[in-house]
This record gives structure tokens, sequence and C-alpha cells, in this order.
């Protein structure tokens, strides 16, 4: 059997005396698709934060490629949230993306030989090469968010973390980078763990489901966890899952939990800090 890119084992992890999760158990295969769902202050950036090595556990351990977690690791790519560039922003495209080539290197990075060409590369397969020389705070925010996808397969990883990628993009960038990402792991194997508000741009891509909820956790696929009667026992209240025209719906969470799909994307109170 294929080693996974990610094990997770035993992993708890309490925060300001609160437990966000326990128990923790969580394989990822290479080129596997994991979306991690769950409300506002249920854990889910503050997991990702333990996976890139900036947030320590409670309890249990964390390892990619078979080797503990640690600041770093070119191991790891990492995509945030669509935080646009101000307009004045003189950075061109291909010098984002050439950041995850070379801006890992100490002090002043200089160009290697094969440095331009794996850019090239790279803008290519993020269908930015259009507009690779033009400024990033000229680019919209699909545009830039591609760029960052870019970015962060520069080293070749064998994880890509995404923390809600599709934030503030419309639905036609939301699948177009969704589309990107599906493309990326099936090609390279790299395995994807993508956390976001809304299930439905990614449904057709995910292979198993992390909610979280209340401190609590269910794992597996999409089927086997969007179900009402599991997100009942979930949340401990009747909660509604509905499939209408290939979306799902989920009613009656309970008062004080944002959840997706219906809700605007706030921060979770524990997971303000910035990468």
């Amino acid at each position: 059997m294929t080693d996974p890119v990610l094990d997770i084992s035993g992993a708890s992890l309490r925060l300001r005396g609160r437990e966000l999760w326990s128990g923790l158990d969580l394989q990822v295969a290479p080129g596997e698709f994991v979306a991690v769902l769950g409300p506002s202050g249920s854990g889910k950036t503050t997991l990702l934060r333990a996976i890139l090595g900036l947030r320590q556990l409670s309890e249990g351990r964390i390892q990619v490629d078979s080797r503990p977690v640690r600041r770093g690791n070119k191991r790891v790519g990492y995509i945030p949230q669509q935080r646009p560039f101000p307009l004045g922003t003189s950075l061109r495209a291909r010098g984002l993306v050439a950041l995850g080539v070379s801006g890992t290197r100490f002090g002043v990075p200089l160009p290697r030989r094969g440095d331009r060409a794996r850019v090239d590369e790279l803008l290519e397969a993020v269908g930015a090469a259009p507009y690779a020389d033009d400024p990033v705070g000229s680019l919209s925010g699909g545009e830039q968010q591609r760029l960052r996808i870019g970015q962060a397969l520069a080293d070749r990883p064998s994880l890509l973390l995404c923390d809600e990628p599709l934030s503030s993009l419309d639905l036609k960038n939301q699948r177009a980078v969704v589309s990107i990402i599906d493309e990326q792991r099936r090609a390279t194997g790299a395995g994807v763990v993508f956390v976001t508000h809304d299930i439905n741009p990614v449904l057709g891509s995910v292979d198993r489901i992390l909610y979280l909820a209340g401190g609590r956790f269910r794992l597996g696929t999409p089927d086997e966890v969007l179900r009402s009667d599991v997100l009942s026992d979930l949340y401990g209240a009747p909660v509604e899952v509905v499939r209408t025209a290939g979306r799902l719906l989920v009613a009656g969470i309970p008062e004080g939990e944002p959840h997706h799909p219906h809700h605007e994307h706030d921060h979770d109170d524990d997971e303000s800090e910035g990468f």
C-alpha cells in the first residue's frame, strides 16, 4: 500500500481552554481530495496551522510524507483565501509566482538556471500565461488566485492545503480554481485538504469530507457525512440536508452556528491569526 502524504493520529487541540477537536485520525492518500467543513470557530483553519507546523497539538501527532510536521516544509503547498492586491501593486504576475520558486532561499533570491522555465511552466499550468507580465494589482480576484495556486505548486508539494480559496470569487472563477486544483492533484499525485464553507463548488471533486462541529467530527464520503441523521447527531439538534438541482442545502443549524452554504464567510474567532 502507498504511504499517506498526511497522517494525523490521535490529534487533539485545545485553544484558550476550549477543545476544538480530539481523537482525530486522518490519513490522506496521494491524489486524494479531502474537504473540511464546519461552522465558524470549529477549528478548520487551526487544523491547517497545525499541519503547517504553526500550531502545536495538545495531544497526538501529525506527519507529512512520514516525517513530523515542521515550519517551512517544502512538501506542503499552501493556498490562502483570496485577498485582493491593492490596485497600485506593481509586482508582475510572473514575479508573484517566481517567489514560490526562489523566495525560500536565504538572502536575496538570485535567479538559477531553470527558474524562468519553471515559472513559465507554472503560469501555463494555472492558465495565467496570457497576463504573466501584467501588474498583479490590475488583475481580477480569480486571476490573482490562479497565481497563488501557481506559487503553491512551485516546489512540487505532495500535500496541498487550501484555506477557503474560493471566498470572494464569483461562480465562474470558483469553478476555474477548483478545476485547476483538481487537475493538478490528479497530474501530480498531491493530496488536497480543502477548507470551505460551501461544499457545492467542490462536490464533484471530493473523495472524503471531514466535518468539524462543537468539538466533535465526522469523516467519510460525501454520501456518508452529508446526511440529515449524521449532521443532526453531530449538532445535537435536528438538521435537514436537501439535495436539489445537483446542489446540497442544509437547514436547521442551531442558532449561533453559522454554516454553509447560506452564510457569508467570517473568520473563526479562534482562527483569525494570519499565516
